[in-house]
C-alpha cells in the first residue's frame, strides 16, 4: 500500500492508503480525520469538496492523494483557528449559513478567490457551488464587502 506525506493546515500528515489514485477528500475526512471539507456529488460540480491547494481552490474529489502529496493543502479548519479569517468573519455578521452544508466549501472558494487577488462582486461571480438552502444572496452580500 503506498504511503505519502501530506501538508494539511501546515502539519505534515503520513498516510497510508490502499491506492495512489484514492481522492484527496477521502483521504482527508476518513484517513486524517478532518471532516469540514464535505461530499456533495463526487464529479467537480457541486464545490462541497473546496479546499485550498497551494493557496488556490481546488475540488478534492477529483485530485488523487498521489497529486497532492508534493503540495500545500489547507481545508476549512485551518483557514483560521479563531474564526477571523475575512470571509469567516463576513459569514457570521451576514448569518450565511442555514444548513451549512455547503458553506466550508464556499468559504474555500472565497479564500482562494481572494487569495488570487478578487475581492467584492467579482468574487461573487466566481461562486458556482451549489447550496441546497439557496443562501445564495447572503453569499452575495456577504463577499460584496471583501
Amino acid at each position: 500500500m503506498p504511503s505519502y506525506n501530506l501538508n494539511v493546515n501546515n502539519k505534515v500528515y503520513n498516510v497510508t492508503v490502499s491506492s495512489a489514485d484514492m481522492p484527496l477528500l477521502w483521504v482527508l475526512r476518513d484517513v486524517i480525520g478532518l471532516t469540514g471539507t464535505k461530499y456533495g456529488c463526487g464529479i467537480e460540480i457541486c464545490g462541497a469538496c473546496t479546499v485550498l491547494v497551494n493557496g488556490q481552490a481546488e475540488k478534492s474529489c477529483d485530485m488523487s492523494v498521489s497529486e497532492a502529496a508534493s503540495k500545500n493543502i489547507t481545508t476549512v479548519e485551518g483557514l483560521s483557528s479563531d474564526k477571523s479569517h475575512p470571509a469567516q468573519v463576513a459569514w457570521i455578521n451576514n448569518q450565511v449559513p442555514q444548513c451549512g452544508y455547503c458553506q466550508s466549501g464556499v468559504l474555500m472558494k472565497v479564500a482562494g478567490a481572494m487569495n488570487s487577488g478578487t475581492h467584492g462582486a467579482s468574487i461573487a461571480n466566481e461562486i458556482k457551488n451549489i447550496c441546497v438552502c439557496g443562501t445564495y444572496q447572503r453569499m452575495k452580500k456577504a463577499v460584496l464587502g471583501l
